[in-house]
């Protein structure tokens, strides 16, 4: 899943552990959903929603790359 996560958090001048802290969740959670190693639970991606004002569809987007296969 892509993510704005990186973007929004700069142009705020907040660090991972900054936004951990108002996620109520590790620096290491942060880490790996901005490096798209992990995707949030819907609760944590309401928590990020509510945190930076913005809807979960302005932040998350589906990876769109994969092939969900033909239909017959």
């Amino acid at each position: 899943m892509k993510n704005r996560l990186r973007e929004l958090r700069a142009a705020r001048r907040w660090s991972q552990a900054d936004l951990a802290d108002r996620c109520r969740v590790s620096r290491q959670a942060i880490n790996a959903i901005e490096t798209e190693r992990h995707d949030p639970s819907l609760p944590l991606a309401f928590t990020i929603a509510d945190v930076f004002g913005l809807t979960i569809e302005e932040i998350f987007r589906p990876d769109r790359t994969e092939t969900t296969g033909n239909p017959a």
